[in-house]
């Protein structure tokens, strides 16, 4: 696969994977933004991607990306602004017009993994599917401890997105001595799969269980003809990744914007 094809694919992920009903794409019908909307309100619940503008035009872009996010009750939006987005100094634009950097992840580097790993995880650790609502909710419970994220979960979403677990991708669990200790999610697309969410438990971190969330959902790309990770890595998860041969393609910086 052409580098620029990845490059493209780990810049703007939310551009390519398949969604589920209460995940919208919006695309400027111009080409000059995507914006990614998930349920809920709060900032993070929108990532605005692939932006394409000039100097001229960052200040009335980014108006109307808030007018459009206001229109529908949203709080703010996440930036991921790859280095294929312009102006060249849009981060330093976005600045001086009151966005911010993401304070605990403001970089993250999209990298990339290519044919089925070649490592093995220990006999005691293992990873597949959810193949319930009940492990699916498992699942976002480790994440939210993991990633420190005191929200509630929402029961009603994960009934809904469990009916489209393997159509629009797959939640993993990742099992430490048969207990449930990591999770992760694949998205498909057409050039391979995307990860988003891998976490593991502090309680059972150095086991294995992150190797064993990648082993399962490099094994689901293959089987899907697709066999490319794509992920963006932050500054834990990129040494790990570096370990498994994952290599990086592109800096991604990320930025917060929070409505009055």
């Amino acid at each position: 696969m052409a580098r620029g094809v990845i490059r493209e694919l780990a810049e703007n992920p939310n551009l390519h994977q398949r969604h589920s009903p209460g995940y919208e794409l919006h695309r400027d019908p111009d080409g000059r933004f995507a914006i990614y909307l998930a349920p809920g309100t709060i900032p993070e619940a929108a990532t605005v991607q692939r932006v394409r503008l000039t100097a001229e035009t960052v200040e009335p872009a980014l108006t109307e990306i808030r007018t459009l996010l206001a229109d529908r009750g949203r709080q703010g939006a996440e930036w991921e602004l790859g280095e294929s987005c312009t102006p060249a100094d849009l981060v330093d634009r976005l600045l001086a017009l009151g966005l911010r950097w993401i304070e605990d992840e403001p970089v993250s580097v999209g990298m990339v993994l290519r044919g089925r790993p070649l490592w093995e995880t220990p006999s005691d650790v293992s990873a597949r599917p959810v193949a319930s609502v009940d492990e699916l909710l498992v699942a976002r419970a480790i994440q939210r401890e993991a990633f420190d994220d005191p929200r509630e979960i929402d029961l009603d979403q994960a009934h809904r997105d469990f009916a489209f677990e393997g159509v629009t991708g797959s939640t993993f669990l990742g099992w430490v001595d048969g207990m449930p200790a990591a999770a992760g999610y694949a998205a498909y697309t057409d050039l391979g799969l995307i990860l988003f969410g891998g976490a593991t438990l502090p309680r059972a971190r150095g086991r294995g269980a992150y190797r064993a969330l990648v082993t399962a959902r490099a094994a689901e790309a293959a089987a899907r003809g697709t066999p490319t990770l794509v992920t963006h890595a932050g500054h834990l998860s990129r040494p790990i990744l570096e370990r498994l041969g994952f290599e990086p393609v592109a800096r991604v910086d990320r930025l917060l914007d929070v409505l009055p």
